[in-house]
Parts: C-alpha cells; structure tokens; sequence
C-alpha cells in the first residue's frame, strides 16, 4: 500500500474551508473536490487526511495531504490526472511517496499563517478577495508589542470559537509584523491551533493598530482574568503559508 503526499495551494473563496462535519456539514469543500477526482482515479473510496483544516474562505498557497492506495500510476501521472479534473481555484502542486508511517496532521511540527492588510487610502480593487482592507491606520508598534504577549506556551481558551475543547495549550513560535504605506502583513507559526485561534489572534493584532487593546488586556485574557470581545479576522485576508514536518 503506497501513502501518497499532495502538495496543494487553493483559492479558499467559494469553499465552506477544507472540511466542514457536524450539524454544518457541507460538500462544498476542498476536501471534498480533492476526493471526488481521487476516487474517480482509484475506483475506491478514499480517505484523504491534511496537514491543517481552514475554515471558510481561508485560503492556502501550502497544504499537506496524504492519502493510501494501491494504484500503480507515477506521481506526475497523479499530479497531471488530478490536475487536469479539479477546479481550477485548487492545484496540486507536487506528489510524492511517503513512508507508510507518514502523516500530515499528526507528523506537523509547525503551521504558519499569513494575513493580509491593505492600508492604501483607497483599496486596491484587484487584490480585494486576497486581503482585509483597513479604513483606519494601523500602528504596527503597537502591534508588534501586543503579539509579544503570544509568543510561548499559554492556554489559549479565549481565543477560540469551540464550545468544546480537549486541550487549549498551545505554543505559538513566532509572530512578524512588516509593511509599507499599501500593505501590513503578518505571519503567526505555532505547533497547532484551536478553531479560529489564528485569525482571534490576528482579530486582536488589528484592534491592537487600532488602540482598541493593550498587551495588558491579551495578558489578563490569556491568564483568564479578562473577557474581552474580539472578532476574528476576515477570512479573504487569511493564507495557510507553510506546515514543517
């Protein structure tokens, strides 16, 4: 049985994320075009795990999927095939066989994000499905000091949207903050993430531009001492860059 790796990168704009199950299961995934094509290549139902689910309308210039089969086909027969019969807002950058033992979800060591921001006076009308546009001036400083605050190990329940969850500690590795007078961009890299964290965190990085929050509050919300209602980002702004194994 061969374990196959997909290097994939999508535009997450019309998709309800990669997966969507319970009470909103949808079709409309990535996931599920992905699979559609495999199994129509395979002739057998196929069970296709990935490195990091997004959530709707995330998209991803990075995802890691694998999946086990037995068909005989090269990588590239499998690039081209899928290639050929998906969408064409999600492609399968590279393939390749992997040791029998390999895993994209639970093998990850780290997963990045990247988010967007126009600042431009006026939007740029072409990069509008790719970035959050900001009517406000954003204080990178201001910024840079709150996500000090989520460098390291802390208990990340107030900034998820889960009812429900297993275990809330995270480290979160790096953050960077850069950007001119058109564009803010900002990457977070941590070893998982709770639902939504991500785009919570980077909710609070612009209310932070903003002066609507301190490095106090993220610290009193991270201890659990302060509720404080932050929105997650808007998801067009949002990339999955980069998973390290």
């Amino acid at each position: 049985m061969r374990n196959i790796k997909l290097i994939i990168e999508y535009d997450g704009g019309r998709y309800d994320g990669w997966q969507r199950l319970g009470k909103e299961e949808s079709k409309n995934t990535v996931e599920n075009k992905i699979i559609e094509v495999l199994e129509k290549l395979t002739s057998t139902s196929v069970e296709l795990f990935a490195g990091m689910r997004t959530e709707k309308g995330v998209h991803a210039h990075y995802q890691v999927a694998n999946f086990k089969t037995d068909i005989l086909l090269k990588p590239i027969e499998i690039r081209n095939y899928l290639n050929r019969y998906l969408p064409m807002d999600i492609a399968v950058v590279s393939v390749s066989d992997e040791h029998e033992r390999f895993h994209s979800a639970l093998n990850a060591k780290s997963k990045t994000f990247l988010y967007r921001i126009d600042v431009r006076d006026v939007y740029n009308v072409f990069d509008r499905k790719y970035t959050y546009y900001s009517f406000a001036k954003l204080d990178i400083d201001k910024m840079k000091k709150v996500a000090e605050c989520f460098i390291g190990e802390h208990d990340f329940k107030a900034f998820s949207t889960a009812k429900k969850n297993k275990n809330t500690i995270k480290t979160v590795q790096s953050i960077d903050i850069y950007g001119d007078n058109e564009e803010i961009s900002i990457t977070v890299k941590a070893n998982d993430y709770l639902h939504n964290m991500a785009r919570l965190i980077i909710g609070a990085l612009i209310e932070a531009g903003n002066g609507r929050v301190s490095a106090k509050d993220i610290e009193a919300m991270l201890k659990g001492d302060k509720e404080l209602t932050i929105l997650p980002a808007e998801t067009n702004g949002m990339f999955l860059e980069n998973i390290e194994y």
